[in-house]
């Protein structure tokens, strides 16, 4: 998709919630999305778009400043992505970083060229006016740094503060023209005073009210949402999963029992997953729960299946036909069965009465990292499309609600503790839709394969947490290839499963780090999985980071 075609997202923050708001706008740059991330922890709410979308587009947002990001273009290459001047006459400051000060520069009657050195990774600063932007900082500062072309000669009007090892000028301001640049990078960890210059830009510069939180937030959505929906139906499809359960609870506080919501058991989950959920929903918040025990008919539908895109294709489909046909019942009033699949329902849905009539809104959990990849970026490698319910169909008649949509997953996080969910959903870590069927790697999925799997990972969740470490960790599972080995145990000959421990660290999961477990917890999971799991005689560690492996295995 080029840049001209790429969609231009939604403003995902409603437009009578009143908060102050600047603008990130991308030029392709890997952190881009993390600009737009530290802003919103200096408390002040922004969005990311992509760089075409035009001067009337960022005014319709009302922004008190607009950022640009980095990127990794030449200025004077043919093709790279523009600066419509248009912006700066928009009357907020502008503040560009690397790329975008490139940009400013070029436009603005500065002179930028290709350095014969280029500068990345870690640089000194030198600073040599502190103006409004740099005030109260070192004159000496380490930084991050990512870029060939450098700009030698500030805009006209704008001053000099600061310089590097290979950058003349690596930042400038022009207080009267509301023109600001930095050529390192802000938003990174390794530049220690990053979070500073921005919070200054925003406060001192946009004189924005840093007061924006997720958690603040929750009792507006959920004004918002009863305006939305009024007196109709509402259905979720509920996974578990920390965003789903998010979006259910903040809706069920809105509408009470006009919400119904759907857990399919796939036969998939961790142990005790279902049970948490039921009691969670069904019996803590008291939230209308449809659960459909489909264990069987996801076995029957795995036999046979080795190849994981079958697998993975295998457990959606089926997924997506069982909750359309329970959303069908809930919409139309009943009739319809699912064969192979149990019901039980809680709350104020019940067997033997009609199933709510008129399903008109169906809740996802969609979240801003979301918006962002299916129609926010222009130039990142990645960018993927999101359809939240698994890819129910184009003419599925459901309007959306989706409370989340502004949110990243660390938001999210803030709004389920604000609004009563249990810190265990709160901070469950990430797990897959089609759950332990991508961690059966190399063969057929069998009732055998998932029994033990689940049981060795009960294990390592069970220990990780003893151990104090699972927020420390992105995510920790097990996989269970189908390779067997030989081993022995009580003096007897054993040829049993191998199963391979799998954690890591990570901010985004786009990169990701082996977390260095300590010896005595692994000794320790190990030995109770050898131990306690039959089936199991051989326990392996995978210390891949990624790139070059991925975090799933499949």
């Amino acid at each position: 998709m080029t840049d001209a075609e790429t969609p231009v997202p939604v403003n995902p923050l409603p437009a009578d919630l009143k908060v102050d708001e600047v603008v990130v706008l991308d030029f392709g740059g890997q952190y881009s999305q993390l600009i737009a991330r530290r802003v919103r922890e200096c408390g002040v709410f922004s969005e990311l778009l992509p760089h075409h979308v035009g001067p009337e587009e960022v005014a319709r947002r009302k922004p008190k400043g607009i950022i640009l990001s980095g990127g990794p273009a030449s200025v004077y290459s043919p093709d790279a992505p523009p600066l419509d001047p248009r912006l700066l006459e928009l009357g907020v400051p502008v503040l560009g970083i690397c790329y975008g000060m490139q940009l400013l520069a070029k436009e603005l009657g500065g002179r930028v060229e290709s350095a014969e050195v280029g500068e990345y990774g870690r640089s000194q600063l030198t600073v040599t006016e502190h103006g409004t932007l740099l005030k109260g900082q070192p004159d000496d500062q380490p930084a991050w740094m990512s870029h060939r072309d450098t700009v030698f000669t500030p805009p006209t009007g704008a001053v000099a503060l600061a310089s590097s090892t290979s950058s003349p000028v690596a930042a400038f301001e022009s207080v009267e023209r509301g023109i600001y640049g930095i050529q390192y990078h802000p938003e990174v960890v390794h530049t220690p005073y990053g979070q500073q210059t921005l919070q200054t830009f925003l406060r001192d510069v946009c004189h924005c009210s840093l007061d924006w939180s997720a958690a603040n937030i929750a009792d507006e959505q959920i004004r918002l949402i009863r305006e939305q929906v009024g007196d109709g139906k509402v259905i979720c499809g509920l996974s578990g999963g920390v965003d789903s359960s998010v979006a259910a609870l903040l809706v069920h506080q809105a509408v009470g029992d006009q919400l119904t919501c759907v857990y399919v058991d796939h036969g998939l989950m961790r142990k005790n997953e279902t049970e948490q959920v039921e009691k969670t929903f069904g019996e803590h918040f008291k939230v209308p729960l449809v659960v459909v025990d489909a264990k069987q008919r996801f076995l029957e539908r795995l036999r046979g299946l080795t190849e994981p895109e079958a697998k993975r294709k295998a457990i959606g489909n089926e997924f997506i036909r069982i909750f359309e046909e329970e959303a069908l019942k809930l919409a139309v009033g009943g009739g319809t069965e699912v064969e192979g699949a149990e019901t039980k329902t809680f709350g104020d849905v019940h067997a033997d009465e009609p199933a709510p009539e008129g399903a008109k809104f169906l809740v996802q959990g969609t979240l801003y990292s979301d918006v962002i990849e299916s129609g926010g970026g222009t130039g990142a490698a990645t960018i993927k499309s999101h359809h939240n319910v698994g890819g129910l169909p184009d003419d599925m008649t459901f309007a959306l609600v989706e409370p989340l949509r502004a949110l990243f997953k660390d938001e999210v996080r803030a709004v389920g503790t604000e609004i009563g969910l249990p810190e265990r959903m709160v901070w469950r870590q990430p797990f897959p839709g089609p759950g332990l069927g991508i961690r059966i790697v190399g063969g057929e999925i069998t009732q055998e394969k998932l029994d033990t799997l689940r049981e060795c990972d009960a294990i390592l969740q069970e220990e990780i947490r003893a151990a104090g470490l699972y927020r420390d960790l992105w995510q920790s599972f097990c996989v269970l290839p189908d390779v067997r080995t030989v081993g022995v145990q009580g003096d007897k000959r054993t040829y049993g499963y191998v199963v391979a421990i799998r954690a890591v660290t990570s901010d985004d999961a786009m990169t990701a780090d082996w977390a260095r477990l300590p010896y005595e917890l692994l000794d320790k999971v190990a030995g109770r999985m050898v131990g306690e799991v039959r089936e199991v005689n051989r326990v392996v560690l995978d210390i891949t980071s990624k790139p070059p492996g991925t975090i799933e295995w499949e």
